[in-house]
C-alpha cells in the first residue's frame, strides 16, 4: 500500500511516500518559497524519483488543520486534485496529531504547538505509549496561561514540537517542570508524521474522503471573516 502525504500548514512545505508502512521516501524545503510553488513540484520530483507513477499510488493524504489558513488551503487542494484526476481516496489528517506521529520515539508527553496569533497557539497533547501517540485532548486554540496551568498538572517530561514550540519554551519553560524543546528535526511539520497518522488511521477503520468533500479544520475563523462578522454587526445596531 502506497501513501502520498502533503503537508504545508506552516512555513515548511513538504511531501512523503510511505509504502507497506515504511516511509520511501520524503522531500522537505523550508526556504520561504510560497507553497504554490513547491508543493507539487516537490511532489511530482519525489514520484520521479522513486519511478512511480500517480496511477500507482493507494492513497492521497494530507494535514487538514490547523494552521496557516492559506498553507492548509494549498495542501488541501493539492491533494484533492491529485484524487481527483486519479480517482483515488483522500485521507486528511490532523495537522497536529501528524506533529506528534513525528516525534514519537520519545518518551512521556508531546505538546504540539503551533502559533495562532492573538496570544494564542492551536495545540494538543499526546502521550507517547509504545511508539504510538494517544490523544489526551482534541485540537483546540489555547492561551498560554490556559496551557501552562494544564502543563503544569501533568508529569513527567514535555516536549514541545511545531512552529509554536520556540513561542511556548520563551513563555513556559521557567514556569513548567519537565518541559523540553525538541531538537529541530523533530519539531517542524513533517508529511512523513502525515503519512504515519493516516496509516493509523486506516488501521484503526477511518473511512477515506472519496468525494472531496472534507473541509480544513481552521479552529478559528479567518481575519477576513472576523472582520466581515464584526461589521454586519455594526449593521445590526445601526438599524433603528
Amino acid at each position: 500500500m502506497r501513501i502520498l502525504a502533503f503537508e504545508s500548514s506552516a512555513k515548511a512545505a513538504s511531501v512523503a511516500l510511505l509504502t507497506d508502512g515504511v516511509l520511501t521516501a520524503e522531500s522537505f524545503q523550508n526556504s520561504g518559497m510560497t507553497h504554490s510553488r513547491t508543493l507539487m513540484k516537490l511532489a511530482q520530483d519525489l514520484l520521479y524519483a522513486c519511478e512511480l507513477s500517480p496511477a500507482e499510488l493507494d492513497f492521497v493524504a494530507w494535514a487538514n488543520g490547523p494552521g496557516s489558513f492559506t498553507g492548509v488551503r494549498i495542501g488541501a487542494a493539492a491533494a484533492k486534485g491529485l484524487c481527483w484526476g486519479r480517482e483515488l481516496p483522500g485521507l486528511p489528517v490532523s495537522t497536529l496529531e501528524a506533529m506528534a506521529w513525528n516525534a514519537a520515539g520519545a518518551d512521556g508527553v508531546i505538546c504540539c504547538c503551533m502559533d495562532a496569533r492573538r496570544s494564542q497557539v492551536y495545540n494538543a497533547l499526546f502521550r507517547i505509549a509504545d511508539g504510538s501517540p494517544e490523544r489526551l485532548c482534541p485540537d483546540r486554540a489555547v492561551s498560554l496561561e490556559e496551557l501552562e496551568a494544564e502543563l503544569r498538572s501533568l508529569e513527567g517530561p514535555i516536549r514541545l514540537v511545531g512552529d509554536g514550540a520556540l513561542l511556548c519554551w520563551d513563555a513556559l519553560h521557567e514556569l513548567v517542570p519537565g518541559l523540553r524543546l525538541a531538537p529541530e528535526h523533530l519539531r517542524q511539520q513533517r508529511a512523513s508524521g502525515v503519512a504515519l497518522a493516516a496509516l493509523e488511521a486506516l488501521r484503526s477503520g477511518a473511512e477515506p474522503d472519496r468525494d472531496g468533500r472534507t473541509v480544513p479544520n481552521y479552529l478559528r475563523l479567518s481575519q477576513a471573516e472576523r472582520e466581515r462578522l464584526k461589521q454586519e454587526e455594526l449593521r445590526q445596531r445601526s438599524i433603528p
